[in-house]
């Protein structure tokens, strides 16, 4: 009876791929539980979710769980003979997904970005004060280049484990946030983000390990569009990403960072780390609304000249034939804070800088340092818009003459993406230049 109820169901229009492949590759044992997010139709949430726990209430070992009310889904974990039940007996069901994992995208800086030019113009603003960046990831640990001379994590969600104050138990998310937002405090200003004023709010949406169900990373968007005001968050920052299988209109997490830019926050994101193959552009990056990141090899100097696109940057197009990554920013062997004890950190001490520090590789650095660029932006032009701070990114990139799906319009430029003129940031670059930080 399960074999046949599986592969029924698998074949059904209303499985999400992800689903359809656990389905076929299941073993007979009819209480085998699929994890799943249930999206029900416009204006049939209620209804919706009433017969799914009738469904629950009718099949063994069934429930239901998290609840996403302003996305129309409801999570659950049925077996597949319930799974038949649901889309054969409930209409009000629009797609049902299975609440798969993402994981961080790792592969194993400020100069290049011309960030640190764009600090100097400006003085004392253009580093990103006032505007609060939220890193979705394995939490935030507050390093001293966060919390001095100024406290500047003013947020904490934990949907792992429910703790109240800072930590980060991998790693991964304490770096990102280093990338976007840390000040050199432990290193004299050596390893300095482009956003050294920023704030940040850390999501803990990914685990120990570094993985996260798609049920959190929804949690985690969906908590950010709930206390937008609360925190006052500009900008999204999500190092993660899952192998894309269906169309973006039918992605849940698609669904919910397109929801965040529709709030009014930029929203970055992964391109993934599946390079150098075309179509490999992971969730939720195949988004044609967010700002998906590809990762630049800066061959170890901030020289423009001799830059090339990381290997491992996943490529365009997205499954739905879309051009993507939009830009590139630096991504390889890039230095920022560490998590003391936590699991990258016991694992990858070769790449330990000093005591404070460590370097990491990976589309997952390249996002943050994007969105330390866009705090850049928008504390200079608060009006900006989501789509005017994508245009101005996207306009003021520099072409490397690489293929539109490896590179999208270029390498990030600070300088460029906030001057109206051109001609205006060439007065002040050559002064500023000699002046600047280093590469993170």
């Amino acid at each position: 009876m399960f074999n046949y109820s599986a592969r029924n169901v698998a074949g059904l229009s209303l499985i999400d791929g992800h689903l359809r492949e656990e389905l076929n590759g299941a073993v007979a044992a009819s209480s085998k539980l699929f994890p799943v997010m249930v999206q029900f139709k416009a204006g049939c949430l209620t209804s919706g979710v009433q017969h799914l726990e009738s469904i629950t209430n009718n099949h063994a070992h069934c429930q239901v769980n998290r609840s996403f009310p302003r996305f129309s889904l409801q999570g659950g974990n049925l077996t597949a003979v319930a799974l038949e039940d649901l889309c054969y007996n409930c209409s009000d069901v629009k797609k049902v997904y299975l609440d798969r994992t993402f994981s961080v995208c790792l592969d194993t800086a400020t100069e290049t970005t011309r960030a640190n030019v764009l600090q100097e113009e400006r003085d004392e603003t253009g580093k990103g004060e006032g505007v609060t960046v939220a890193i979705l990831d394995t939490g935030v640990h507050p390093s001293p280049d966060l919390m001095e001379s100024e406290e500047r994590i003013t947020g904490f969600q934990d949907f792992i484990n429910g703790r109240e104050e800072p930590y980060d138990d991998n790693g991964h998310g304490t770096h990102c946030a280093g990338c976007a937002a840390g000040n050199g405090h432990q290193s004299d200003g050596e390893y300095k983000a482009p956003a050294p004023k920023a704030n940040i709010v850390g999501v803990k949406v990914l685990d120990r390990m570094g993985a996260g169900s798609l049920s959190n990373i929804i949690a985690g968007v969906d908590w950010c569009i709930e206390n937008q005001e609360a925190y006052d968050i500009r900008i999204l920052s999500l190092s993660l990403g899952s192998p894309a299988m269906d169309p973006e209109d039918d992605d849940p997490v698609v669904q919910a960072v397109d929801q965040a830019w529709d709030e009014g926050m930029v929203v970055c994101v992964a391109a993934g780390n599946e390079g150098p193959n075309e179509g490999t552009i992971a969730s939720p990056g195949i988004s044609q609304k967010v700002i998906t990141v590809g990762a630049l090899d800066e061959q170890g100097t901030p020289d423009r000249s001799d830059v090339d696109v990381a290997d491992f940057s996943s490529r365009g197009p997205t499954i739905d034939g879309h051009t993507k990554p939009d830009l590139l920013a630096p991504g390889v062997d890039i230095t920022a804070i560490r998590a003391p004890d936590a699991f990258l950190d016991q694992m990858e001490r070769a790449k330990h800088i000093n005591d404070d520090y460590i370097s990491m590789s990976g589309t997952s650095m390249a996002t943050p340092i994007c969105a330390g660029v866009c705090a850049q932006l928008l504390e200079l032009n608060s009006e900006w818009t989501p789509d005017e701070v994508k245009e101005r990114l996207r306009e003021g990139a520099e072409d490397l003459g690489l293929e539109s799906n490896t590179q999208g319009e270029g390498l990030l430029d600070a300088v460029a993406s906030d001057n109206d003129d051109d001609d205006d940031a060439s007065d002040n670059e050559d002064d500023a230049k000699d002046n600047g930080d280093d590469t993170q």
